[in-house]
């Protein structure tokens, strides 16, 4: 009689209920964060109702537009294991370009467009000087901090640049015309890109080489991804979209200013980071880099209708980074 050895069963996964913590916390915590901020500063507001009614909500949608439209662009960027503080510098030179260009009597759809253009060529330098001279984004883009807001001074002889009425100046106004839009036309362009951005990330090759790409980049070379030129893609794309910001804040102030944005990009990387993305790549979504937006928007606004000083933003911003951070470590285990 043969005897038939059988297999020992495969023992199902069990998950621990940190386990399932960490889960939850991961789905639900950038929502979570939004309502309370929101809920906080309701509590707090002496007029619950001005801070919660739809007039506030689309002055909070409009301010939000700017930093959304760089978190889109930083998603990429962090998911694929880089960084890049040049966001400030480069929104205020596209929006010095912007404004020059208004002003020697080019179409606006034209200025519009030399303005991403610009903002896409800062992109591609970055990736240049971290592909080609193998510097780390962090220093490269550092650098291109400086560079950028000089070339933006530079262009604008040290001072704002007036630009001519245009529908250009219309693209962040609280109450638009036709009346039909309801909310901005910046914030139906910024919502149309998150879409297209998210689709393309999660649903292309290009996406899952970015995700690839952050999750271990010696793996994806070996798996015949080009990196260096994925990287190109990347912060070129990115710069795009920061190039877009930048028209968005020409928009806001109606003139091109050298000096705007100034740290900016602490509240873009803030944005992405409150939404989920880890700093070491490989992780992010859109949706959640648009609810970090959000929570960065409420919050300002928050803190402006209570009337607290500048300083105690920054204070609360950076707290905020830093529980992020410690929250993905906590969520991915490495604490």
């Amino acid at each position: 009689m043969q005897s038939t050895i059988e297999a020992p069963p495969v023992a199902a996964p069990v998950f621990a209920p940190r386990d399932f913590l960490r889960l939850w916390v991961a789905r639900l915590g950038p929502f979570m964060g939004l309502v309370l901020v929101v809920l906080v500063f309701a509590l707090l507001s002496d007029a619950p109702g001005r801070y919660l009614s739809p007039f506030n909500l689309r002055i909070v949608l409009s301010q939000t537009v700017i930093v959304a439209l760089g978190a889109i662009g930083m998603t990429l960027i962090i998911v694929s294991g880089g960084i890049d503080l040049s966001v400030g510098a480069t929104i205020a030179l596209t929006g010095v370009v912007t404004a020059l260009v208004l002003e020697a009597g080019w179409p606006p759809a034209a200025a519009m467009a030399a303005a991403v253009a610009v903002g896409g060529l800062v992109g591609l330098v970055n990736a240049a000087f971290i592909t080609g001279l193998k510097v780390v984004p962090f220093i490269a883009t550092l650098g291109m901090l400086g560079i950028a807001r000089g070339v933006a001074k530079w262009l604008a002889d040290e001072q704002t640049v007036n630009a001519p009425a245009t529908w250009v100046n219309e693209l962040l106004v609280t109450f638009p015309r036709p009346d039909w839009l309801i909310l901005a036309p910046g914030v139906w362009i910024t919502l149309m890109l998150a879409v297209a951005t998210a689709v393309v990330l999660r649903n292309t090759v290009f996406g899952r080489r970015v995700f690839a790409l952050g999750s271990n980049a010696a793996a994806a070379r070996a798996c015949g991804i080009p990196v260096d030129r994925l990287k190109l893609w990347i912060y070129g794309s990115a710069g795009l979209l920061f190039g877009l910001a930048g028209v968005m804040q020409m928009s806001r102030l109606r003139q091109g200013d050298p000096t705007v944005a100034i740290g900016t990009e602490l509240d873009v990387i803030a944005a992405v980071v409150i939404g989920g993305a880890s700093l070491e790549g490989g992780e992010g979504s859109i949706l959640g880099a648009m609810i970090g937006a959000l929570i960065m928007a409420f919050l300002r606004n928050g803190c402006q209708q209570m009337g607290w000083p500048n300083y105690v933003q920054e204070i609360i911003i950076g707290a905020m980074i830093v529980l992020a951070v410690a929250l993905d470590r906590w969520r991915a285990g490495r604490v």
